[in-house]
């Protein structure tokens, strides 16, 4: 479906890396699509952690904050890089920034 974003699977494995393309807004995603590949990264690859690339990406759907909660309920680990200024402000007031691991790491 155009104007859909997608979530990109950048590797796989017992670390599985996901990123949207830099894109700033993922106010298209579709999130039973998400979830689906969520759930068959963590069930085909045994997946311990995921690593989702959030440069370039200034606002995220509520809904994908539950999916990401509800990934981390699974007993995978949820990494998230460069987070906005915005998207810290939400993952602290929802305290999700408190089971979720946060990195910055510069982008060349």
């Amino acid at each position: 479906m155009s104007g859909r974003t997608t979530l990109e699977v950048y590797q796989t494995g017992r670390l599985c890396v996901l990123g949207f393309g830099g894109r700033e807004v993922l106010d298209n995603l579709d999130l039973g699509v998400a979830r689906d590949t969520l759930a068959d990264l963590v069930k085909e690859h045994q997946c311990e952690a995921m690593a989702f690339d959030l440069t370039g990406v200034r606002l995220i759907p509520s809904g994908l904050l539950g999916l990401l909660a509800s990934i981390h309920k699974l007993n995978v680990q949820v990494h998230l890089y460069n987070p906005s200024k915005d998207i810290r402000e939400v993952l602290e007031i929802t305290r999700l920034d408190q089971v979720m691991e946060i990195h910055e790491v510069a982008v060349s």
